[in-house]
């Protein structure tokens, strides 16, 4: 008789972890708190250390649980944050577009980036707050786009408050990292199969001939 599924893998097809990052009051919470709760407060509160959320979505045809961490982007608190780079499969990279400053160190955390998470970790840009009056705005769109063009990764402006392109950018890292693991699974097929693979001084059977030239 079949083993029953494994009640923790029963309701998804693929587990992301993703990771928020960025200078401190650029939005990350309120971003969290949008996409997964479809709530927003204008209250602020630093978040301490480490929080985070799970929100599970439909991705061409496949269940996607995402588990969202919401990291402190206070300099005092990145030695507790660089342990979480490790296991994120995915990392958002938020600045306020009302705060030049914020958007100038997405360059110092991308350097985190780099010393800390791995190698093939998927990275977006999201500019937040842009249902600001233009006349706040210290970063335009073009320059934004120039930074995520030099990087080679997406790039996305969204308003927590009014839920502007906030689903989009969650969705589109999600696509983004299930297409990478989808891609890893179908690489490591072969290399079963060659494992499996009789040996060269037995002559295989005509099903077997068959059988390696349709998997073949």
């Amino acid at each position: 008789m079949a083993a029953p599924p494994v009640r923790a893998r029963a309701d998804y097809d693929y587990l992301i972890k993703l990771l928020l990052i960025g200078d401190s009051g650029v939005g990350k919470s309120c971003l969290l708190l949008r996409f997964t709760d479809d709530s927003f407060t204008t209250s602020f509160i630093t978040t301490i250390g480490i929080d985070f959320k799970i929100r599970t979505i439909e991705l061409d045809g496949k269940r996607i649980k995402l588990q969202i961490w919401d990291t402190a982007g206070q300099e005092r608190f990145r030695t507790i944050t660089t342990a979480y780079y490790r296991g994120a499969m995915g990392i958002l990279l938020v600045y306020d577009v009302t705060d030049e400053s914020s958007f100038n160190n997405i360059r110092n955390w991308i350097h985190q980036i780099e010393q800390h998470a791995s190698d093939n970790v998927n990275k977006i840009l999201v500019g937040n707050k842009a249902d600001m009056d233009e006349s706040k705005r210290a970063v335009s769109t073009s320059q934004g786009q120039m930074l995520a063009d030099e990087y080679g990764i997406k790039f996305f402006e969204t308003s927590a408050k009014t839920n502007f392109h906030v689903e989009q950018v969650f969705f589109s890292i999600a696509r983004e990292i299930k297409q990478r693991l989808t891609e890893s699974d179908s690489k490591a097929e072969p290399q079963t199969i060659k494992i499996s693979k009789p040996d060269a001084t037995s002559a295989p059977s005509a099903a077997e001939q068959k059988s390696s030239c349709c998997g073949s």
